[in-house]
């Protein structure tokens, strides 16, 4: 069976500096999207690419003493490193430098100054030269740009004009009659009031620069940036050099543009498409602009956050899941260090990361690494399911309808609902029981599919995460291979799959207080011997020093030895509102397997301190008298419960 087409594009980003993290949000929605439909059996085209013409490149080479083309060659080098540092799966980056775009500008211009809707005059007006564009008095803002706020420069020169006011009225009525063509809604409403306040003939060439494509006919005479811009779509897509793969993929199924392209989008190329007699795209998406710390970004300002460094510190996934989930599509949304290190530990490390540890963990200490075939079934087991298939149909539900958000907190929600289900079903107690063993075997089923489902569920957005989970689980298919449909079904993981050693997937991120990372280094200090001291005199304290203690009940959701230490065991504990790592002295006390489910006293404000290479974040209470030794617990209260 032919797959059908989907074909989707990012804007063609300027060359006139590095990109920032708002044009890596932009390509990782596009991305998301196309990963999406491929996974749902469709033959996709992925466009992106630079725009290197115009003056504002003109003026940047100058200032750098390079040619224009030695100035974005070294740029656009800068761009393909970033997308695939990204993970970016685009099939085709077209330059508007290459003699393929070059041909079809020339032979679009030409064919409509030939039907009469291009027209030489001379232009008196207003230019923005970093927007690349035209503005009559009326449309300025105190004097200046309304798009970018900047100063507007007067031009007076012979140009070449296209027609835009023939196709005023036909474009109105389209937009009016094809709801779809402009979202979200609030865009569609704006370029509708933008066109019935009239469209005047634009301005499609200049003579006072010379970077550009020649116009054909008059070769003193530039291609207008814009104009020159917009076309790549269908230089890429194959009009004039491959009419086959235009007729497969055009009419481009997405243009995602930033909300300030919108305009031109939406407006400038579907009149050119009209003038040309070719299909408009089914839908441009405007989507809204990233601001840090709810400020725009500026130089000026020095908030300008470059992607390149927090991939390098955090990884690309991250920052992926965190642009994606973070912002609702066709809203503007904020950027911040805090709330991308929250959601890494809360989302990737809490709770992907350590159901998928717990899970592994516990299917090599109660299973040999085996996946068993399910055996006795509850009620619980029932909803989980249910839950996974309800899951993985409105996610493609909301995937198709362009909600990732949504799609990504649907998928979240049945990732907290298996972590509940492990609590719910006690895994270490069943293992305890021999009779208990086929009740214990589908649990551990249960929770390693619910894993391969959500792999497959995340691949569009962490496309490096889900074949790491795939492995892990101890899948020998390549999961490059996966589609949609793999999730769709419960019980594909086959038994007898042997899994592989859990290894964190999303370390949790502590940050160094600033005063220790910017402090000159010291000479390493003498470590202090702490001696016990027998029956020693202690100091009253006041209920403020006290109250400087944050005592919490945990709950234990593994334990484990360390390596080499008799003494040691590492703890993972929930407290309500997120998972710790502990180490603790207690290994001669306690087994690892009586430990899990109980509810303990720990103190949650300690100063980290690293054991064995592990970092504690927290310590346990307990009584001891001569050998013995009892953990302070709290059967009855929920996790988080504060002790007072």
């Amino acid at each position: 069976m032919e797959k059908k087409p989907f074909y989707i594009t990012t804007p063609i980003y300027y060359p006139s500096d590095k990109l920032h993290i708002g044009h890596a949000y932009c390509t990782t929605i596009a991305d998301s999207v196309a990963r999406f439909k491929r996974l749902a059996g469709y033959d996709v085209f992925f466009l992106t690419g630079s725009d290197e013409h115009g003056q504002k490149i003109q003026r940047k080479a100058q200032e750098n003493k390079v040619t224009p083309i030695e100035y974005v060659d070294k740029i656009v080098d800068s761009f393909k490193h970033l997308w695939v540092k990204l993970n970016i799966s685009n099939d085709d980056f077209i330059r508007t430098t290459e003699t393929r775009h070059r041909e079809v500008v020339q032979a679009i211009f030409q064919k409509i100054h030939d039907q009469g809707d291009i027209y030489k005059a001379s232009y008196e007006g207003w230019y923005c030269t970093p927007c690349e564009t035209f503005w009559i008095e009326r449309q300025l803002n105190d004097g200046k740009c309304p798009d970018c706020g900047r100063p507007v420069e007067v031009v007076q020169e012979e140009s070449y004009f296209f027609r835009m006011s023939k196709y005023q009225d036909r474009l109105l009525k389209y937009i009016e009659e094809n709801p779809d063509f402009i979202q979200p809604a609030s865009r569609r409403n704006e370029m509708i009031n933008f066109i019935k306040g009239g469209l005047e003939d634009l301005c499609v060439s200049r003579t006072t620069f010379d970077w550009g494509i020649p116009v054909p006919f008059d070769t003193k005479h530039v291609v207008y940036v814009w104009f020159d811009a917009l076309t790549n779509y269908i230089t890429a897509a194959g009009y004039l050099h491959d009419r086959d793969k235009l007729a497969k993929y055009w009419p481009a199924d997405i243009h995602l543009v930033g909300k300030e392209i919108v305009r031109f989008h939406t407006i400038i190329w579907p009149i050119i498409l009209m003038a040309l007699e070719v299909e408009l795209p089914k839908m441009v998406y405007g989507h809204g602009w990233l601001v840090v710390e709810g400020d725009k970004m500026s130089k000026s300002k020095g908030n300008v956050i470059e992607p390149l460094q927090l991939i390098e510190e955090f990884g690309s996934d991250a920052i992926r899941y965190f642009l994606l989930r973070e912002i609702t599509l066709g809203m503007d949304g904020n950027f911040s260090r805090d709330a991308l290190i929250n959601r890494i530990n809360a989302d990737l490390a809490n709770d992907l990361g350590n159901l998928l540890h717990r899970t592994l963990n516990m299917i090599g200490r109660f299973n040999n690494s085996i996946i068993e075939q399910p055996g006795e079934t509850d009620t619980v087991d029932d909803e989980l399911i249910k839950l996974a298939q309800n899951t993985t149909a409105e996610y493609e539900r909301l995937m198709e309808a362009m909600d990732i958000n949504a799609a990504i907190k649907q998928v979240w929600t049945l990732i907290s609902r298996t972590n509940k289900y492990i609590d719910e079903t006690a895994p270490w107690a069943l293992a305890k029981d021999p009779a208990q063993k086929s009740r214990l075997n589908t649990v551990m089923y249960n929770l390693a599919e619910t894993l391969r489902i959500v792999s497959i569920l995340i691949s569009p957005f962490m496309p490096s995460t889900a074949p790491k989970i795939w492995q892990q689980l101890g899948i020998k298919s390549d999961f490059a291979t996966v589609c949609l449909d793999d999730a769709q079904g419960w019980g594909r993981l086959a038994a007898g799959t042997v899994v592989a050693k859990p290894e964190p997937i999303f370390p949790r991120i502590e940050e160094k207080e600033q005063a220790e990372e910017t402090k000159p280094a010291a000479k390493p200090e003498k470590k202090q011997e702490v001696k016990v001291v027998e029956n020693p005199a202690t100091p009253e304290i006041t209920i403020d020093d006290f109250a400087k203690m944050d005592l919490r009940v945990a709950k234990v959701l593994a334990a484990e030895k360390v390596k080499g230490a008799d003494k040691l065991l590492t703890l993972t504990v929930d407290l309500g509102t997120e998972q710790r790592t502990i180490v603790s002295g207690i290994a001669k006390h306690y087994t690892p397997e009586e430990l899990v489910g109980k509810n303990v006293v720990m103190i949650i404000n300690l100063k980290p301190a690293k054991i064995r290479g592990i970092e504690s974040r927290g310590m346990v209470l307990a009584a001891s008298c001569d050998d013995k030794l009892t953990l302070v617990t709290a059967p009855e209260m929920p996790a988080g419960s504060k002790v007072k």
